[in-house]
């Protein structure tokens, strides 16, 4: 047996006035889903615990079966392995944002207007960065999707132990990066990021790319802000763990980075943004193709564009995204015969806080000789009455592993 567990990133939220005290998701026209959901079981799940808010990087951790207070040292080397970094022990690996600065240091767009291209021929430039008092650190960045980079710093007396340079809202400078304990490798690398995000201003404000942009009235990504330090971590892979042949198929830099320190293959696509333009035809083809004739037994696939909409306080373009969803992938995904899919989210993004919840997650699990209860509707209130009650993502690859006949026995 085969199985899927698909996670719409950020697709729960909570009721908005404009949608008479409804979610988004209770809002969208979502007939596939529901139907899954009247064919299925259904319940409500906390990735991590109730209360808990998880990054979409813990809460795919804990959704694979791993404990993330125990793995997880920061998401800087996820979204590096995701991009193609060969990241290797000792190295601390960021996420970074291409933002826009004015000439006095203040971050105008932490997202530099969303930037779609132009970023590897900035990226360039950037690679030929050398601090004059760290000659022997090694500086690497590489674009990703978007606005999104990644920065790997190589050398000997580094350390994870820093601060983020990210100020988090606009109209302030980058925070001043400090040392999070009193080593000496920590106030090393704290003056090193504070270092390097001034020197990325001076060397690409004017980047041919970023001069378009200002005479295109556009916000230039003139400025490189680092967050989410991390230390390469050591993983189980995910195939020896539970005994299958795992793919991943995901947008995002850093769930494909989740992945390859899992080991599952990584299904590379083309036309995808992680927004709400990416190409979801694409997404239903390669997943249809690759569980119909590859050779592999259990897929984690990843939507990222509800959880854009999400942060970016979006509600009817979220409705909209999740009933694109439905429409365009759930309806392919649901004639697929001997196969568990398990349909949830990584967190709740909810339009009113413009970022991550502890709210729990909807979860439908289909598949042959599942139990079905008498949900009928696939939303955040309607599936909390179904018969898989209150879970975990902890819980979710013990889950499929027995639907799909790939568990062990517990005692004698």
């Amino acid at each position: 047996m085969k199985g899927i567990v698909l996670v719409m990133d950020g697709m729960g939220d909570r009721p908005l006035k404009e949608f008479d005290n409804q979610t988004p998701l209770q809002a969208a026209n979502t007939p596939n889903m529901d139907e899954m959901a009247k064919n299925g079981i259904t319940g409500i799940m906390d990735s991590i615990a109730p209360g808990i808010i998880p990054g979409s990087d813990t809460a795919h951790l804990s959704i694979l079966g791993y404990d993330p207070y125990e793995v997880y040292t920061g998401r800087g080397p996820f979204e590096a392995a995701g991009v193609g970094v060969d990241v290797i022990p000792g190295d601390i690996a960021f996420r970074c944002n291409f933002s826009t600065a004015d000439e006095n240091g203040i971050v105008t767009d932490r997202r530099a207007g969303r930037i779609r291209e132009g970023t590897h021929e900035i990226v360039e430039v950037l690679n030929t960065m050398v601090l004059e008092d760290y000659p022997d650190i090694k500086i690497i960045f590489k674009e990703s999707t978007g606005h999104r980079a990644v920065l790997v710093l190589r050398g000997e007396g580094l350390s994870d132990k820093v601060s983020d340079a990210d100020p988090k809202v606009e109209g302030n400078k980058p925070k001043e990066v400090i040392p999070l304990d009193d080593s000496v490798e920590a106030k090393k690398t704290a003056d090193i990021l504070n270092k390097l995000v001034v020197k990325s201003y001076e060397m690409i404000k004017d980047h041919p790319v970023n001069l378009e942009r200002i005479e295109n009235n556009e916000p230039p990504a003139n400025i490189i802000i680092p967050r989410g330090a991390g230390e390469v971590p050591v993983v189980e892979a995910l195939n020896d763990k539970y005994e299958v042949n795992s793919a991943c198929i995901a947008e995002t830099g850093l769930i494909m980075g989740i992945g390859r320190f899992a080991g599952m293959d990584i299904i590379e696509m083309e036309d995808l943004t992680g927004r709400i333009d990416t190409n979801l035809e694409n997404f239903g083809n390669t997943i249809v193709d690759q569980v119909k004739n590859a050779d592999h037994d259990f897929f984690l696939i990843n939507i990222d564009g509800a959880d854009e909409a999400g942060h970016d306080g979006q509600a009817v373009e979220k409705r909209d995204f999740i009933e694109k969803v439905d429409r365009v992938v759930m309806s392919e995904l649901k004639k697929l015969e001997d196969v568990y899919i398990f349909l949830t989210a990584d967190h709740s993004t909810p339009i009113s806080v413009l970022n991550h919840s502890g709210d729990p997650v909807p979860v439908i699990i289909t598949g042959p000789e599942v139990r079905v209860d008498d949900v009928c509707e696939y939303s955040e209130v309607a599936v909390a009455k179904g018969g898989l009650c209150r879970i975990r993502g902890a819980d979710v690859m013990n889950i499929m592993m027995d639907l799909m006949n790939y568990a062990h026995k517990f005692g004698a």
